[in-house]
């Protein structure tokens, strides 16, 4: 994965040996190509509608049912964790669409009582088992070190909830984010 852009890297100002600051602003990443829906709409769970749309293609065309579930928004502390996630999706979305999209960020201000429903994303655990996660760690670590904190000490089995939080910046939130608390970031 390519280093974030120097716009959105604020590790060092949210990286402690304890991990990355919580707050009421937090992050996500995602497609250029989804900007305008964004900024119209908000952030949706499970809001790629062209990615379900061509999954569930795939799967009548080999012949199999599609269920779709309902994802939630997966958010972050940190812009730089946030561009890792959008080159994912990038990638992901190139596969299918090979169109040109470039990573973007958005910033989130949650009002205090929809902030109170932000968890710490404890099922990345699985994703954290295979290469992509591999590639993640190895970003988080590279983090952790151009900052001088060490390396995430974490035992990915045994992790308590607020570790995946704290140290890795994995959040999600189970409800639709309105548009009025979210804006691209820019340089």
């Amino acid at each position: 994965m390519n280093e974030a852009p120097s716009h959105l890297k604020d590790s060092a100002d949210l990286l402690t040996a304890d991990g990355f600051a919580t707050g009421n602003v937090w992050y996500h990443g995602t497609s250029s190509s989804l900007v305008s829906s964004i900024q119209s709409n908000g952030l949706k769970r499970s809001g790629d509608k062209a990615m379900k749309k061509a999954a569930k293609s795939t799967m009548a065309t080999i012949g199999n049912s599609y269920t779709e579930s309902v994802e939630p928004v997966f958010l972050t502390q940190s812009k730089e964790l946030a561009y890792y996630w959008a080159q994912q999706t990038v990638r992901e979305r190139n596969v299918r669409f090979e169109e040109e999209e470039n990573a973007v960020v958005f910033v989130i201000t949650l009002p205090e009582e929809q902030n109170k429903s932000v968890r710490p994303d404890v099922g990345a655990a699985s994703l954290l088992m295979i290469e992509e996660g591999e590639e993640y760690m190895a970003y988080v670590a590279k983090i952790y070190q151009d900052c001088n904190a060490g390396i995430p000490d974490i035992d990915l089995m045994k992790a308590s909830r607020l570790e995946y939080l704290n140290k890795l910046g994995m959040a999600y939130i189970d409800k639709d984010i309105d548009a009025g608390f979210v804006s691209l970031v820019s340089k």
